[in-house]
């Protein structure tokens, strides 16, 4: 089992100062730059801070993952972030990653980074963001997300993952009208990498767990237990249900990776730590989806969390919530002291 976050690293004392906090978590963290920045530069100024920023954040990644790697066992597992290069993709910049000296860095830098991840046994993936939309209905979108997505791709590549089925986790939501045909569509455009990498995630709008699970048979899913929450109207899906076997069942013997997130806690003030919270009970109040869609910064209540862990026989949990990993520490901890397991 695993337990990870998503791309940011957060210091343990938060009462810090905020210029103090920058200086502790800076290390671990990328930065990233605007086209409209860019913009108003002279080439010469733009291209050094493009540099600059690809050896901070090559550092970066590699701070963090060797971060991560001290942390015991089940909490070896994070989300890269994908602003690690940034404008790689847009049409005005990206003629800077492909200049010689630059490639010739990456090339040179990235597979230290998956070195150490495969040294420590930090389970490493990335999530490209909603604008990469694989089933749209437009073929300049599609091309578009295509090259994103392959941008994320050549990441894992230099760090020396893509080389066989899910040893890197892509993960996307099949978010457009074309859904989950439109995804199988797209397939066949892939590197060999990046249909290695590729999951599907259910999200809690258009396309749920039933709609992943048409691509059982062509990729790895994802499932999202709080997404399901949200698309299903309150379901609190149960491990051993033959949705989830099946979403096991189409990792082909890898472990699968599940995530999970609560409604935010001042979205619901006042709840009751120990029942989970009731779907069609809160909208009949007045609460609105996309309210109790939103992320948490802890996982605050237990009766949902000791629902959650359930999965963790069979999954390892990217903990998606607003205090990273603070939070996915936290969640740990207190479900390890329920279960009388040891301490971190």
């Amino acid at each position: 089992m695993r337990i990870g976050f998503a791309c940011k690293y957060m210091h343990s004392d938060q009462s810090q100062k905020k210029k103090l906090l920058e200086e502790l978590q800076r290390p671990f963290n990328t930065k990233s730059t605007t086209v409209a920045w860019l913009n108003r530069q002279t080439k010469e100024v733009a291209e050094q801070r493009l540099w600059d920023i690809m050896e901070h954040n090559v550092s970066a990644f590699y701070n963090l993952i060797e971060y991560v790697g001290s942390l015991p066992q089940h909490l070896r597992m994070v989300r890269l972030g994908s602003d690690v290069l940034p404008v790689f993709t847009e049409p005005t910049w990206s003629y800077f990653w492909r200049k010689p000296d630059v490639v010739d860095y990456l090339e040179k830098s990235f597979p230290a980074v998956g070195d150490l991840a495969r040294r420590l046994g930090v389970r490493v993936s990335m999530h490209p963001g909603q604008f990469t939309v694989l089933a749209s209905a437009s073929d300049d979108i599609v091309n578009r997300s295509i090259e994103e997505f392959e941008y994320h791709i050549n990441v894992a590549r230099w760090m020396g993952y893509g080389k066989t089925f899910q040893d890197f986790k892509c993960n996307v939501h099949i978010s457009g009208k074309r859904g989950p045909q439109g995804i199988i569509d797209v397939l066949p455009r892939l590197s060999t990498e990046a249909r290695n990498c590729i999951t599907i995630e259910n999200d809690e709008n258009s396309w749920g767990l039933d709609a992943s699970l048409e691509l059982e048979k062509h990729l790895a899913l994802v499932v999202d237990i709080h997404h399901h929450w949200v698309h299903s109207a309150g379901e609190y899906i149960q491990p051993n249900d033959d949705r989830i076997k099946r979403v096991i069942d189409s990792w082909r013997g890898v472990r699968p990776t599940c995530h999970y997130s609560i409604s935010r806690e001042d979205v619901i003030p006042g709840h009751a730590t120990n029942i989970k919270p009731n779907y069609k009970t809160l909208l009949e109040s007045g609460y609105k989806k996309a309210k109790l869609r939103a992320h948490s910064d802890y996982y605050w209540n237990d009766a949902v969390n000791e629902w959650a862990w359930t999965f963790t026989d069979d999954f390892d949990m990217m903990c998606e919530s607003k205090a990273k990993n603070l939070a996915s520490i936290d969640f740990c901890n207190r479900m390890l002291q329920k279960k009388k397991v040891v301490n971190l």
